[in-house]
């Protein structure tokens, strides 16, 4: 999957592997150096390759590493890859001998369902944890389950349109509450699955575009934010903060002000968005966190509509972690092709009217939200860079297709299009095509 995803990563970039001068990999479920074994496939070059291991925002803790070499103008050209292969069932620890690092979080969630008017919850850890930060919010400002059924079914029927989805189903708001219950607030279908996949991004400076004649397609990270947990976490005593509430907001708020867009005006120039619905629970609560509505309001938001197609946003056009899939690996660096092809005009049947027209630019930002227990939060805003220029071969031409709304497996002649000067036969005799 590692190598599919970088082929086709390299493809759309018009470059082979010679080009890359530094690569991080992104995985939770692999044996050290998982992330070597992937890419020297496409070539041994030697140069440095990082493993990391951030929870679910693994894969954009990846990419923001990318993201910060070239930024800091130490490589022109980085690659940000992740994948994940995952076992059946809930997610758990593979260390049984030791404490998991998430323990603390569950301890301190459930010790505050007594405070909530659900009461003691039940069911598996991750979901657990969520659906109490959901409850909190229900409690604070009267928002119910059938929200968060409106939430999961709408992200559903974004996903008929994504052939990289892993359910195509268009679950109705009805067949989502009358799924199976995983706790008190949550059913089956208001969760993401267990999946398998890969995704890739290349990350590259000014010059490089300019230089390869990438203007018609490159996409330009204006901020990028990764943050983690503060005291709030544990002291605010707080079963909306024990899921990342704070963090996501903190994120949020940094890339905002980065890219100097402040208050509500700045919040109104993002037309599209993709954002960690693990479980619907979290997407509500991500609404408030990243101020796409006044605080409090997300329940409004949805029954407005706000969140879909015809409303003021599209969140989620792939179908989000619950219905496209969340293989925790690769999950971030996919929200971040999706946004990539929504500002490329690229998406097909999953395309967001009206990005990038109007007087006022309202659409013209992509804004993706990543989180991970434990805990990390990455939030990313992109856009269309000034220097767009249409016309000539891009990376549509190279594949032979969409690759943005047509989901088709790489071939031998691929990986030797992009594979490095530098490269082992006995490894690439090996590859899986």
């Amino acid at each position: 999957m590692g190598l599919e995803a970088a082929t086709k990563a390299l493809l759309d970039a018009g470059i082979t592997y010679d080009e890359v001068e530094t690569a991080f990999v992104g995985y939770c479920y692999g044996d050290s150096t998982t992330g070597q074994r992937a890419l020297y496939q496409l070539g041994m070059t030697g140069i440095p390759i990082t493993n990391v291991n951030n929870n679910c925002s693994t894969g954009s803790t990846a990419l923001y590493n990318a993201n910060t070499l070239v930024k800091a103008g130490l490589v022109n050209c980085a690659l940000a890859l992740g994948f994940e292969r995952m076992a059946r069932g809930s997610l758990g620890t593979h260390f049984p001998d030791r404490e998991s690092p998430i323990q603390v979080f569950h301890e301190a969630s459930y010790e505050l369902e007594e405070q909530l008017s659900a009461g003691e919850n039940h069911g598996p850890g991750a979901p657990r944890m969520f659906a109490n930060g959901a409850q909190e919010y229900f409690d604070k400002h009267g928002a119910n389950i059938n929200h968060l059924a409106q939430i999961a079914s709408k992200n559903h029927r974004h996903s008929v349109n994504n052939p990289y989805s892993q359910f195509r189903d268009g679950w109705s708001v009805e067949q989502v509450l009358a799924a199976p219950k995983i706790n008190k607030q949550l059913t089956k279908f208001m969760c993401s699955p267990t999946s398998d996949g890969a995704a890739c991004c290349i990350v590259a400076s000014e010059d490089f575009v300019h230089k390869h004649g990438l203007e018609n397609q490159a996409i330009e990270i204006v901020a990028q934010a990764l943050t983690t947990d503060e005291p709030a976490t544990f002291e605010s005593k707080s079963a909306m903060e024990v899921v990342g509430y704070g963090m996501s907001k903190n994120a949020a708020d940094k890339v905002f002000a980065e890219a100097g867009l402040h208050g509500r005006q700045g919040r109104d120039q993002v037309g599209v968005v993709e954002l960690h619905d693990c479980f619907a629970a979290n997407e509500l609560l991500t609404y408030d966190a990243l101020g796409l509505c006044e605080p409090g309001q997300a329940h409004k938001m949805v029954e407005r509509g706000d969140n879909t197609y015809g409303g003021k946003y599209v969140i989620n056009p792939s179908g989000g972690l619950e219905a496209k899939g969340h293989p925790l690996g690769a999950t971030g660096l996919g929200m971040h092709f999706y946004i990539s092809m929504q500002l490329r005009q690229w998406a097909g049947p999953m395309q967001a009217p009206g990005l990038l027209d109007g007087p006022d630019k309202r659409g013209k930002y992509g804004l993706v939200h990543n989180i991970g227990l434990g805990g990390a939060v990455v939030c990313s805003l992109l856009r269309r860079p000034e220097f767009f220029k249409e016309g000539g071969e891009d990376g549509r031409t190279r594949l032979g297709y969409n690759h943005g709304h047509e989901c088709r497996p790489i071939t031998r002649a691929d990986v030797d299009k992009v594979k490095a000067q530098k490269h082992s036969p006995y490894i690439l005799q090996r590859a899986k095509l």
